[in-house]
């Protein structure tokens, strides 16, 4: 780090505090040759990741834009925010753990599923509905009796 006032590189870390949820590092630094006091903040890089949309369109993913589809998803059921939050959460962990610069709008569908499943059903139902474009009532039918086989087997 450089210094603010007379330009030498040679500083010491006097005091380190936490900022911004975490996320970033607030250090104090001492000047070693003309000992004035600067403070730098150390942040997270984080590299964009781009949603490829099944047109081909791309997208910078966006973490609300999946909330809002859940909350809609969630719309009159008894399913707490927290429990939302923590969904969208632990998508967003898989995308950039995934270490990939792209994910498919179809695989980041998939995850929601997964998890609105184990949240609610009917959540689970409403979200398919729109994601998988049922065309016709037979193809929602088809769905739900996919999944009351799922659950009986389940029991077993």
């Amino acid at each position: 780090m450089r210094c603010l006032y007379c330009n030498c590189t040679e500083s010491k870390v006097i005091d380190s505090r936490s900022a911004d949820d975490d996320r970033t590092i607030r250090r104090r630094r001492e000047c070693m040759n003309c000992g004035r006091r600067f403070t730098t903040y150390e942040t997270i890089e984080v590299a964009p990741i781009l949603v490829v949309k099944a047109d081909g369109n791309r997208q910078a993913f966006d973490r609300e834009k999946i909330k809002r589809g859940i909350i809609k998803s969630c719309e009159k059921r008894p399913v707490p925010l927290e429990k939302i939050d923590a969904l969208v959460e632990e998508i967003t962990k898989r995308v950039y753990n995934s270490m990939e610069q792209e994910i498919t709008s179809k695989e980041i569908g998939e995850m929601v599923m997964e998890g609105l499943k184990e949240l609610d059903e009917v959540a689970y139902v409403r979200y398919a509905s729109v994601y998988r474009s049922f065309k016709d009532i037979s193809s929602f039918m088809t769905e739900l009796q996919r999944m009351m086989e799922k659950k009986e087997t389940d029991k077993k």
